[in-house]
């Protein structure tokens, strides 16, 4: 079983400048019990199901497979918890890691994220300079909570 270990972090939209088209993804989410999660998500053209275990600090279990894109969206459209996650994932690498940016857009426009996936919870990181704050140890910027209490609702 694999084990997920990522830092998030919001990002300066003044700053930082996408390297690449991206792509773009629809999710949802079946179960989004926070000690087990059942995601689906359509990544261009590609299915996918995902199953997540309660976070253990940085980590969690997660394991992910491929699935027939049609069957993909059936379940977002069908069964999946609404509102759907609508973002664009830009691939970056900066000083040695593979950063994640997604731009999100629907309910929860305006909101941008930077995910970084380590070997271990200690590992060090370099911040690239569009960083702006780390999140990863605010539940509001998980993927499963912007389904309940999306970004456009927050009150500062």
């Amino acid at each position: 079983m694999g084990v997920e270990i990522e830092r998030k972090f919001l990002v300066d939209r003044n700053k930082w400048v996408p390297a690449n088209k991206g792509l773009s993804i629809r999710q949802g989410y079946i179960s989004d019990d926070k000690d087990r999660i059942v995601r689906i998500r359509t990544r261009g053209d590609r299915g996918y199901i995902t199953i997540k275990g309660a976070n253990e600090g940085l980590s969690r279990l997660e394991m992910e497979y491929e699935i027939p894109h049609i069957d993909a969206a059936n379940l977002l459209d069908k069964l999946c918890l609404k509102p759907l996650i609508e973002k664009k994932r830009y691939i970056e690498e900066y000083q040695g890691h593979i950063w994640e940016i997604d731009v999100f857009f629907g309910d929860n426009e305006g909101l941008i994220v930077a995910e970084v996936e380590l070997s271990a919870p200690d590992e060090k990181v370099e911040l690239p300079p569009w960083i702006i704050r780390e999140v990863s140890d605010d539940s509001r910027y998980y993927n499963s909570n912007l389904i309940k209490n999306p970004y456009t609702r927050w009150t500062y």
